[in-house]
């Protein structure tokens, strides 16, 4: 799964496309799983995401016979707290898809997803020192009109979208800090989580108010849910590794495009007038945003 040492740098391969388009797949049909375990609340969801991750990447670490680096990110304080820092926010993350898919709020999962790249690049703006293009200005514009149009309709703010879009933003910034590798950093990770999650599950269970092993149905669920997690991060982390920066920059727009269809045509969450000017801005945002990636691949494949 990991790249070879004579990959061509900034190049799309065959099997790096694989992996990343089934990784947006995979997280474009998340939703439905996780409807499934709508009537779970979702800390618990979450902490079974993390239990049943560990085994998972920790085999694939094994086959790779990369456990080393793990190992010395373990006694490396400050590896160890920039993995607490990412935990913690992926965390966050993941909780409120969860609940967003539970309570019908899918649209707003989409939504976040979307402004996402958006927000990245006002980020790195911020907090870099990077200088936007006219475009960039333009897409972060339109997109921040459309969560005006939203909050104007709404009297409120989307937060589930912003809370995501947020979330992932700074994980993804502070991720780049992490000095090991992708599929490392995730088992780091979720090594950090799995101690409260252990102790959060303990205590559902002897209280009575876990799921697990109460009945076949959500016990297989809740097991599934390490496969829908960290098969698709994983698929990711090496797809990205064998893909140029624009063609992933391009495809990302896949699985929130999915979650919105799934939302709208198999969730029949409703799709408002507010939502009918809104998402159209988002997704002329994200055209513009678009152009220069679009030039740089079609030019190189010219």
């Amino acid at each position: 799964m990991a790249a070879t040492s004579n990959t061509p740098e900034n190049v799309d391969t065959p099997r790096g496309f694989a992996f990343a388009m089934a990784a947006y797949l995979l997280w474009g049909f998340l939703p439905l799983y996780m409807k499934l375990l709508a009537h779970m609340p979702a800390l618990e969801v979450v902490a079974h995401r993390v239990i049943w991750s560990v085994p998972i990447a920790g085999a694939v670490l094994i086959i790779l016979r990369r456990t080393s680096d793990l190992i010395a990110a373990l006694r490396n304080p400050r590896t160890l707290a920039m993995g607490c820092v990412t935990a913690a926010l992926i965390t966050v993350n993941w909780g409120i898809y969860v609940w967003s898919i539970a309570n019908d709020r899918a649209l707003d999962a989409a939504l976040g997803y979307y402004i996402n790249p958006l927000f990245s690049i006002a980020l790195a703006a911020c907090l870099l020192g990077e200088r936007l293009s006219r475009l960039q200005w333009i897409a972060v514009a339109l997109a921040a009109g459309a969560v005006a149009v939203l909050w104007a309709d709404a009297g409120k703010l989307p937060w589930p979208a912003l809370a995501l879009t947020v979330s992932w933003g700074f994980y993804a910034f502070f991720k780049k800090s992490l000095p090991i590798g992708p599929n490392q950093g995730f088992l780091l990770e979720i090594l950090i989580l799995s101690v409260p999650a252990t102790g959060y599950l303990v205590w559902l269970i002897s209280s009575g108010q876990g799921h697990f092993m109460q009945n076949a149905y959500d016990t297989w669920l809740l097991l599934g849910c390490g496969v829908v997690t960290a098969v698709p991060l994983l698929f990711y982390a090496n797809g990205a590794k064998l893909m140029r920066l624009s063609t992933i920059g391009i495809m990302q727009y896949i699985a929130p495009t999915m979650i919105f269809l799934v939302a709208v045509f198999v969730f029949d969450e409703p799709f408002g007038q507010a939502r009918m000017i809104a998402f159209p801005m988002i997704w002329l945002a994200l055209v513009v945003y678009s152009i220069p990636m679009l030039r740089d691949l079609l030019g190189e494949r010219g």
